[in-house]
């Protein structure tokens, strides 16, 4: 089996290699790869909604859940980058290269979100009027940060990761101060860091919409780094691991926000059951990753093993995740306009305004019903297995540094 086989990638694609798993073909720790495969899935959910007119959550019960199942998505997408980060710094034992890799690839990601994610989510070059910092913005500023954090010790970074996802919602308890931060001269830094918000790049420059904060993401990021030596271990002994954590952080869950105290600045109502899980995203409340790592955790302990037809085409997205976001969104895009122009005979023009986040309510008569979306949705996946299969299959034959950035 050729090296580059035993490449590992991270959240979006960066080779890491995966620690060897005794009898494993390729020595790939296979579970992180499916685990990685089902996430990308579901967040092409969220994906098609944006351009359905579909709302992002809803009282009805369907339209809740569309928007829910994806909230999945970035929390496994950061522990699992801070994961592969760590265990390709074993493999290569350098924690310098490491670094720089990291420094490199997280300058690459912000780049791209700049650039040619935003013309794929608008199908518009209206930069001067409209930027958005999304997931792969915040991932990758987080793998900026953790190139510093990879040099202190380990016990430090996770008593640190942890600190910061338990205590950041403190901040809650002073919207006063929180408030003041948005006005000044480091309001841009207070936005980017935790608050989110518009942030003018230069006197007349584009406004920057700061959707993904980096704070707690970093620290999830930082949290799956700390994690990585449990994917080291003989494969029952890490599956009772997982399974174990993944209870564990469920009853969490089940516990904070029950007590409905601390942990989010949502509070939920027995009046509406589904506020319950309706937890905060932006920025994530501490509810919010427990309620979505512990259900991490349990699968990774479920798949690991796994074999199949299922397990092989999600293992198959999750070994080229980053190609499938670049193409994904631009797929998910032109689907929406050939749905239009069978539907009402022409394109939609609100098909090209500032999605996902500024396009304005959709047109009378436009929304999709969720049968739609969904038959959309499975229809995108299916279309993305076969150039992903393509690419994971270059990759592994051709060692090439090009083509491991993607």
């Amino acid at each position: 089996m050729p090296t580059a086989e035993l490449r590992e990638t991270t959240s979006y694609g960066a080779p890491f290699t995966a620690a060897t798993e005794p009898g494993a073909p390729g020595g790939r720790i296979t579970s992180i790869d499916i685990v990685r495969g089902v996430v990308m899935v579901l967040m092409a959910i969220d994906h098609v909604r944006v351009y359905s007119g579909q709302p992002a959550g809803g009282p009805a019960p369907g339209i809740f859940f569309t928007r829910w199942i994806t909230h999945f998505v970035a929390p496994a997408f950061l522990f699992l980058a801070g994961t592969s980060a760590y265990l390709y710094g074993q493999r290569v034992g350098d924690k310098r290269k490491l670094a720089r890799y990291l420094v490199t690839r997280g300058l690459l990601l912000v780049l791209l979100e700049l650039t040619v994610i935003r013309v794929a989510w608008t199908f518009n070059f209206d930069f001067a009027h409209y930027m958005l910092a999304g997931v792969i913005w915040m991932i990758g500023w987080c793998m900026v940060l953790l190139a510093g954090i990879v040099f202190l010790p380990r016990t430090a970074i996770a008593v640190g990761s942890l600190a910061v996802i338990l205590g950041h919602n403190v901040t809650n308890f002073y919207p006063a101060a929180m408030a003041s931060l948005q006005e000044g001269g480091a309001a841009w830094l207070w936005k980017t860091l935790y608050l989110g918000g518009v942030i003018q790049l230069g006197h007349n420059g584009p406004p920057l919409l700061i959707l993904f904060v980096l704070v707690p993401w970093i620290a999830v990021m930082a949290a799956g780094y700390a994690f990585g030596p449990v994917m080291r271990m003989e494969p029952a002994r890490r599956r009772t691991i997982c399974l174990r954590l993944g209870i564990a952080t469920v009853a969490a869950f089940v516990v904070v926000r029950g007590l409905n105290v601390y942990g989010d600045p949502r509070p939920w109502s027995s009046r509406q059951p589904l506020s319950f899980l309706a937890t905060t995203k932006y920025p994530a409340s501490l509810s919010f990753l427990l309620m979505t790592l512990g259900p991490m955790f349990v699968l990774l302990g479920l798949v690991d093993g796994a074999r199949g037809r299922i397990a092989s085409v999600l293992e198959t997205f999750g070994r080229v995740p980053f190609v499938y976001y670049l193409l994904h969104i631009p797929a998910i895009h032109l689907a929406a306009c050939v749905v239009s122009l069978v539907r009402e005979g022409a394109v939609n023009p609100w098909l090209f305004a500032n999605h996902p986040m500024n396009p304005g309510p959709a047109p009378d008569g436009y929304m999709w019903s969720l049968p739609l979306l969904y038959l959309v949705w499975a229809i995108v996946v299916a279309a993305l297995y076969l150039p992903c299969r393509w690419f994971a299959r270059v990759r592994a034959e051709k060692r090439s540094a090009l083509l491991s950035y993607l």
